[in-house]
């Protein structure tokens, strides 16, 4: 069991991580988002965000579907995002992981979505939707 008891809620909507290039204006709608991230490097620009938004031609991977650590998380808090994400890694499941200043952000493939829910319940944390009585 996870000594952390957090709370995890379940984003339903499909979310993708996007690429497009280093200068990339990115103007895409946001409205409505859990998350919407730009991250750029001098490579690349890489975008979360529900798939709906990503415009036509711009490659991505997805579907994931996202799950929210309920915060804010104190920063002095050590090993939170690798007690999360181990449970998932013995079983096999890839994941895409992003933090923000309050919480952290984990992607889980759509279709493997249901199977990251039990196993971090067996692993003792509370799985939820972002609004309860919300079956999205």
């Amino acid at each position: 069991m996870n000594a952390l008891k957090l709370h995890i809620l379940h984003h339903a909507e499909d979310y993708c991580l996007a690429s497009a290039a280093p200068d990339a204006e990115i103007d895409w709608d946001s409205s409505g988002s859990a998350l919407f991230s730009v991250t750029r490097t001098a490579t690349e620009t890489s975008v979360i965000c529900p798939s709906r938004a990503v415009p036509d031609g711009v490659r991505n991977e997805g579907p994931f579907h996202l799950f929210e650590v309920a915060g804010p998380l104190d920063f002095a808090m050590v090993g939170v995002l690798a007690g999360i994400l181990e449970p998932l890694a013995a079983k096999g499941l890839t994941v895409v992981s992003t933090s923000t200043y309050e919480t952290d952000w984990i992607l889980v493939p759509a279709d493997r979505a249901d199977e990251a829910e039990r196993i971090w319940r067996r692993e003792g944390f509370l799985v939820t939707p972002p609004v309860f009585g919300d079956a999205s």
